[in-house]
């Protein structure tokens, strides 16, 4: 029989008739023996689940009379191989049951057993050029493969931004339910591991994909949001937030950047999140601020700005303490403001030595975590006290 190709040389190799007729019929045998050596030469292909088997074979079964089909065609000068095509029998799902490497390792496999099946198939004179054509076509196939590929992972990517911008805007809001651990699961988000929410203001819109590279640097998962003029970052699973957030600084522009408290895992995050954005709101009243700053840090630009939280927050760290540590170190902070951080002064206001003072100083510092002799920590202590007696906690009373 003559081929069905063109018969001038452009056309390229080509086989008979009866040659494709003989393909076609021996297509179940060629596929199942590929399918057969797939399971004895890749360890991996056994532990495949029973879904992702019979799809591999779909598409391998698809492949093998695709072959016959495209050589009918044209061959290499007919139309490429569409992965819709070879693809299309397969289930939406293919990509993340397998991956590229996977899917290029079966062809590679498929077309060695093809290629040694054709021999009981064809006569010995065709080989050659069936050879030949099988190659060009396994190649057909790679690229047919990776266009699959790209697709999926451009599909996957739009379907991950959107569902990572969901998962932040929750955080933003406040909203702990089912749905928002779900959202972070499909992101593959360990919702156990430590959050941190950080806030930066005024800056440009990074790009998720520098961050995402710093992030990996220090083995720490990230989200990422753009709201407005605000970035908002959370960090998983992050010894030390305050780290990763500096090596990002470049990349976020000059405002402000709060970092909130690190919480036990994502249901937990809201809180985070609340005391980073109010922290960012705040930070313009202290022009001095560190970059990255701690949200807690900011509490008493928080408490100017209305922060309730930031308020109670004050009083417990300050006022509370205090008073339940005795009277005595109530009287001498007091005194010691009064006087502008005097200690001589302050010793003759109480009758007491200096030395005393002093004593009763570094234990302020050791019940509240604030050095009175430093001004922004003495303000701190300052307004943490008047807190207090605005809130009517109860009096200090006598050691």
């Amino acid at each position: 029989m003559g081929s069905l190709t063109s018969s001038d040389a452009a056309a390229g190799p080509a086989l008979s008739e009866a040659s494709l007729a003989a393909l076609e019929q021996g297509s179940t045998t060629i596929s199942a023996g590929a399918l057969s050596q797939m399971a004895a030469q890749l360890p991996w292909f056994d532990g495949l689940s029973p879904e992702a088997k019979l799809s591999v074979g779909l598409v391998a079964r698809t492949g093998v009379s695709g072959f016959v089909t495209w050589c009918r065609a044209g061959g290499p000068v007919g139309p490429s191989v569409r992965s819709v095509d070879l693809f299309g029998a397969a289930p939406r799902d293919l990509t993340r049951l397998i991956s590229l490497h996977q899917t290029v390792t079966l062809v590679r496999t498929a077309i060695d057993t093809s290629e040694r099946l054709l021999e009981d198939t064809l006569p010995e004179d065709e080989l050659p050029v069936a050879r030949e054509l099988l190659l060009r076509y396994a190649r057909e196939v790679a690229f047919a493969a990776a266009e699959v590929y790209a697709r999926a992972a451009e599909t996957r990517g739009a379907w991950d931004a959107r569902l990572e911008a969901l998962v932040v805007d929750a955080l933003v809001r406040g909203e702990t339910d089912e749905g928002l651990a779900s959202q972070a699961s499909a992101l593959s988000w360990p919702v156990g591991t430590p959050t941190t929410v950080v806030v930066a203001t005024g800056t440009s819109r990074a790009e998720p994909h520098a961050l995402r590279r710093v992030a990996r640097s220090h083995r720490v998962e990230l989200l990422v949001g753009h709201q407005n003029d605000r970035l908002v970052l959370v960090l998983g699973g992050a010894a030390d937030a305050t780290e990763v957030v500096t090596d990002m600084l470049d990349l976020v522009g000059d405002g402000p950047v709060v970092v909130g408290p690190t919480r036990a895992g994502l249901p937990s995050a809201p809180r985070s999140a609340r005391a980073a954005l109010a922290g960012a709101t705040a930070a313009r009243a202290w022009p001095a601020a560190p970059r990255p700053v701690l949200a807690s840090a900011l509490l008493p630009e928080r408490v100017l700005a209305g922060d309730v939280t930031a308020r109670r927050a004050l009083v417990d760290m300050v006022h509370t303490p205090l008073v339940e540590a005795g009277k005595d170190l109530v009287d001498t902070l007091q005194a010691y403001l009064d006087t502008g951080g005097a200690l001589e002064a302050t010793a003759r206001v109480l009758f007491v030595h200096a030395n005393t003072v002093r004593y009763r100083l570094n234990r302020v510092e050791q019940v509240t975590g604030l050095l009175a002799t430093d001004p922004r920590e003495r303000w701190t202590l300052q307004l943490g006290l008047a807190l207090g007696r605005l809130a009517g906690s109860p009096r200090p009373h006598r050691a």
